[in-house]
């Protein structure tokens, strides 16, 4: 199958090629699909697109103008498209429900242990010679209580590393997952979750009832001292809201792998470029934030699974088959979750709040 890949990098294109054994023609840009870009696809029977790309009506549009028939989005979100569009065009849609949990999960893991121990506090001082520990004082997890919201294969993942700290595990989601139970972790409120964890952990997806799920209201509920961790979706999080917090000292610190304004910004070289986004100029400066370019998905194991299963959704429409990992028009994490257990972002649709 003919297949336009928008925003390949150098990171994804070479799995994307052993993955297709050439068994499909792929051609690759690193520009985003949008509006003005959309023409490259022009004369392609697929397109391949990732988070930062714009699957919107009037995208969609144009695609269909050209002949494009099959979009296979490389991520398991899929807020980037409008899937009920696509649906009225006779446009079909795969995603990747399922790659690598532990990605995710570790990175999560590894962006707290650097904010609570000061690892990047401590670094800077070792180059500067000043061997002194006043400001490097972190915490024990052992003992602490962790909130993981979603409980989906990754915020299962994650559990399952908190537990072996020694931690205590609350999770809020609507499915209580058998496995997680297993585990020994307690299924509790939104607001049990937020009032009684020294750690709290994002792992759902984004929705319309997941957007700004936390935000002032929520903040208010945290203890004083807790740290915030998001490697799901930026817009879960209320920016400014967070902002204040953080500056009222209502929260300890936050570790952001996402950002609710990320497009444009994220998976680009910037070094030439004055940044505008004071939101994201003020997380940036404060010592008291951690922030990663959306890369917790970024291992060899995480992108040899997109790949695959990328490559897999073009080999199914080549074939003439429908693929198993097709999106409809009145998808939600709910309804997908029993045919991919919410596998990589949780299966929160609906809260108590």
């Amino acid at each position: 199958m003919k297949t336009f890949v928008y925003s390949a990098h150098a990171y994804d294109r070479p799995f994307l090629e052993q993955a297709a054994r050439k068994r499909h023609e792929l051609v690759f840009t690193e520009e985003k699909l949008t509006l003005a870009t959309a023409h490259y696809a022009s004369g392609f029977d697929a397109i391949a697109v990732f988070t930062a790309d714009d699957c919107s009506a009037p995208v969609l549009d144009k695609l269909y103008t050209q002949g494009i028939r099959y979009i296979a989005l490389r991520s398991a979100g899929y807020d980037h498209i409008d899937l009920h569009h696509a649906a009225t065009l006779g446009i079909r849609v795969s995603h990747v429900p399922e790659y690598s949990p532990y990605s995710i999960a570790e990175h999560a893991v590894a962006m707290l242990m650097m904010m609570n121990r000061n690892l990047l506090e401590a670094q800077r001082l070792m180059k500067l010679q000043d061997f002194r520990l006043d400001t490097l004082t972190g915490f024990d997890i052992h003992g602490k209580t962790v909130g993981i919201i979603g409980t989906g294969k990754i915020g299962i993942a994650f559990a399952r590393i908190m537990k072996g700290f020694g931690a205590t595990v609350l999770a809020c989601d609507p499915v209580q997952h058998a496995e997680a139970v297993a585990l020994g972790v307690q299924y509790v409120s939104l607001e049990e979750l937020l009032r009684g964890s020294d750690i709290v952990s994002l792992h759902c997806p984004l929705n319309e009832t997941t957007r700004y799920l936390l935000s002032a209201k929520q903040f208010e509920w945290m203890k004083d001292d807790s740290i915030l961790i998001n490697t799901s979706r930026g817009a879960i999080v209320h920016t400014k809201d967070l902002i204040q917090a953080l500056e009222d000292k209502k929260l300890g610190g936050a570790c952001l792998d996402v950002y609710e304004r990320e497009k444009g910004l994220f998976f680009e070289d910037h070094r030439h470029a004055v940044i505008q986004d004071e939101d994201f100029l003020k997380l940036r400066s404060m010592k008291n934030v951690l922030l990663t370019g959306h890369q917790a998905f970024l291992t060899r194991e995480a992108l040899t699974g997109i790949a695959e299963t990328t490559i897999q959704n073009l080999d199914y429409w080549q074939l003439g088959y429908k693929s198993p990992y097709e999106l409809h028009a009145d998808e939600t994490f709910r309804g997908s979750s029993a045919r991919a257990s919410a596998k990589d972002s949780g299966s929160i649709t609906v809260l108590s709040i």
